[in-house]
């Protein structure tokens, strides 16, 4: 898999790489960018052997809030029929295994997470990344990574573990912190196996009875917003865990989201002002995620497939914060100037920052500035 396919013709400073479930954890955990959810009982099999989405390398098949209860073994059957449908392909010459996105699967919990599992061989789990635990908290989470280590040891094959904070013991005050170094102690008994940590803002949104519009950002919501800056403060201290944003709930038909005209300004600059770039159901998830990458977020859940050029477009590095991040890396100490001439890089505080920034650039590509972002996403896929 590699970002951005979708504009072939597009012309990076440096392009992205490719990767796949083997590529190094330290890399792969930055590369999932836009993870497409979609029900389990849904057949996905012709999209891929035809390549009819070339910007999607992340897919999570779910078993859980978008799957019916009394459709769940239809659907890990599906999954499963997915799996030897792509594995065919692949020994039959048809399909290249580069053009296989990251398939993931939410389990709907630890039942039918021992069910599932039971079921797959080892020719299907080639095709497997991992799993998605949904209400991942203290109480449930050490049994979901010890089967997930028992799978790794049983296939002898890497599956990974992306635990989603949605939980109310996190949404309410006086007992977050607490349940989250709870969780986290968890995560890092396991480390090797957590690609992502998710969180889940329509559930932290529901235990207040609140929904953002489409018109406001996430971080517009006082009561997410708190929650979503202490699950950084705990998880993305010295880049400990790569944090993915949350889903973007409004879209369009893709036939009305044509670009009539390309901005002129940085699309930070419009968005931020509010100006008009393509449609509103749009320009809120582009703002929003100008806000995640300002927050430390990297990539996000989707829910239509017309968001992920865009999520992914924006997690694309301009040559000057490039530049930056290598000069920081490749400095011992103390302070220099940029090579632009136009900040200040310390580089004992900014090494944190260069680091994941330098991560982002192998994984989304380098791009000449912010005006590139939007002739990166501008066409139509």
């Amino acid at each position: 898999m590699r970002h951005h396919r979708y504009n072939p013709n597009f012309r990076f400073v440096k392009p992205p790489v490719s990767f796949d479930k083997y590529t190094e954890r330290e890399l792969l955990r930055y590369c999932l960018g836009a993870s497409m959810y979609m029900p389990g009982i849904k057949d996905f099999s012709e999209k891929i052997l035809t390549k009819a989405m070339p910007g999607l390398t992340t897919m999570v098949l779910c078993f859980e809030d978008a799957c019916p209860a009394d459709r769940v073994e239809e659907a890990e059957q599906n999954v499963l029929h997915l799996f030897d449908t792509l594995a065919d392909a692949v020994e039959s010459g048809h399909l290249d295994p580069d053009d296989i996105p990251l398939i993931f699967c939410r389990v709907r919990n630890m039942d039918q997470f021992h069910h599932f599992s039971a079921l797959l061989t080892k020719r299907q789990v080639r095709y497997l990344a991992g799993f998605n635990f949904p209400k991942f908290n203290s109480s449930n989470g050490e049994v979901y990574f010890y089967h997930l280590k028992e799978l790794n040891e049983r296939f002898g094959e890497i599956l990974y573990g992306m635990p989603i904070i949605e939980d109310p013991t996190v949404a309410y005050r006086e007992s977050r912190m607490e349940e989250l170094l709870r969780i986290k102690t968890i995560c890092d008994k396991y480390r090797d196996l957590v690609l992502q940590v998710r969180v889940g803002a329509t559930d932290f949104s529901s235990c207040f009875g609140v929904r953002r519009g489409v018109d406001y950002s996430i971080y517009d919501i006082l009561t997410v917003r708190e929650i979503l800056s202490d699950i950084l403060n705990v998880f993305s201290r010295d880049n400990d865990y790569v944090l993915s944003g949350p889903v973007w709930e409004y879209f369009r038909a893709s036939k009305e989201m044509m670009f009539t005209e390309l901005p002129k300004k940085h699309i930070d600059d419009v968005l931020l002002q509010r100006i008009p770039i393509y449609n509103m159901e749009i320009d809120g998830l582009l703002r929003e995620i100008v806000l995640d990458k300002a927050n430390g977020f990297i990539g996000r859940t989707v829910i239509h497939p017309t968001h992920v050029k865009f999520v992914n477009a924006l997690q694309a590095v301009t040559i000057e914060e490039y530049e930056d991040a290598c000069q920081i890396l490749s400095t011992d100490s103390g302070v220099v100037k940029s090579t632009q001439e136009n900040k200040m890089n310390e580089i004992k505080p900014h090494t944190s920052w260069a680091r994941k920034l330098y991560m982002r650039a192998k994984a989304y590509g380098v791009i000449e500035s912010e005006k590139s972002f939007v002739k990166l996403f501008s066409v139509d896929d």
